[in-house]
């Protein structure tokens, strides 16, 4: 009785460009809704929805960060994290040393 109606989630998976274009290609069409286009290839409205909205974004029809721009913004967040923590580790490091100086 407990396990009807719970769905185990779905394992992660992910997608070429050139697949998700094709599928932008296919709503854009208009031959088929973008229910019935997620439907027959196994994918979630919302995730092709948000691949719609990108490619407008892509192609400056909307404002946003592009696909290059995002993947920048997410390159120079992980090295400032990673300036971030080499600091913390020298600024504990200087601590440390100053002590036994003193």
């Amino acid at each position: 009785m407990e396990s009807m109606g719970k769905k185990k989630p779905r394992p992660r998976r992910s997608f070429t460009p050139e697949f998700k274009g094709e599928i932008v290609e296919l709503c854009r069409r208009g031959d088929r809704s973008v229910g019935q286009v997620a439907k027959d290839f196994d994918l979630t409205e919302t995730a092709v929805r948000l691949w719609i909205s990108q490619a407008e974004v892509d192609a400056v029809e909307r404002d946003g960060l592009s696909s290059s721009e995002r993947e920048e913004l997410a390159a120079l967040r992980r090295e400032n994290r990673r300036l971030r923590e080499d600091v913390d580790i020298l600024k504990r490091a200087t601590a440390f040393f100053a002590k036994e100086t003193r």
